[in-house]
């Protein structure tokens, strides 16, 4: 399945001017919602008449709408029908050496392990240059542009390869830590945050992934509001990311596994 790494986020810091929200215009019912769904108002802000938080994300009226559902699809994170097996305890990663020789690929790639292997889950990451004693194994390459591809598991194992565009070499090493990460955790199962609405993570309207075929089972313990910037998970990277998992992403995964 392909998955696209969208960087689109503003940062206020850059803006120099508009922080701060405002009720005026269109944006009050705007306000109103994300201020009812817990965001702080010193973390809202208004620029040419759109509405940001954090700093760095579109908040459309639509997508602020939908925060304040509590029905199927607002839960914040979502999990395959399948999952890694319990016999998986070492799932190896083979770079292959287009994607070592590319010195912010190779660092972002240990970095993106380290994030899980921090957890102390069930099972551990490795990077490998032969796949003796590994579980399962992902390989791990390069591919043109500036996505990235990755699946999820079938069988009891982790989905067997993600791929890297090399456009991507431009960005922060914490940018391709943070892509790397998230295609990691599809290849375990788990789904886009926002998959009900990519326009909290994305910007525009909302747009509904669906189920797909491959379920969209909420994690239990989870924030109830998927938000910008909340988690790694999220269909979009918001530019300023540190490539790290939220409070939420920790909560899902230690609960999986």
């Amino acid at each position: 399945m392909l998955k696209r790494a969208a960087v689109l986020m503003l940062n206020c810091g850059a803006l120099l001017s508009g922080c701060g929200p405002d009720a005026t215009g269109g944006n009050a019912e705007v306000l109103s919602n994300l201020t009812e769904a817990g965001f702080r108002a010193e973390d809202i802000t208004v620029v040419d008449d759109a509405v940001y938080v954090g700093g760095d994300a579109h908040v459309p009226l639509e997508a602020s709408r939908e925060m304040l559902q509590r029905g199927e699809g607002s839960q914040e994170h979502y999990r395959t029908t399948n999952l890694v097996g319990p016999n998986v305890t070492l799932i190896c990663v083979n770079a292959t050496s287009a994607l070592s020789s590319v010195s912010r690929f190779s660092q972002g790639l240990d970095m993106a392990l380290a994030n899980y292997n921090a957890l102390a889950l069930r099972f551990r990451f490795v990077r490998v240059t032969t796949t003796t004693n590994c579980s399962a194994t992902i390989n791990a390459s390069t591919m043109p542009g500036t996505g990235y591809t990755s699946g999820y598991p079938s069988g009891g194992l982790p989905y067997g390869q993600i791929r890297i565009g090399t456009g991507l070499s431009s960005y922060s090493v914490d940018m391709i830590e943070h892509v790397i990460t998230h295609a990691l955790g599809h290849t375990i199962g788990l789904r886009h945050t926002d998959f009900y609405n990519r326009g909290i993570s994305c910007g525009g309207g909302p747009v509904n992934e669906g189920h797909g075929g491959i379920g969209a089972i909420h994690i239990a313990g989870t924030p109830t509001v998927a938000n910008p910037g909340g988690s790694i998970m999220n269909t979009c990277i918001p530019s300023s990311t540190d490539g790290e998992f939220s409070t939420g992403d920790i909560i899902a995964l230690t609960s999986l596994y």
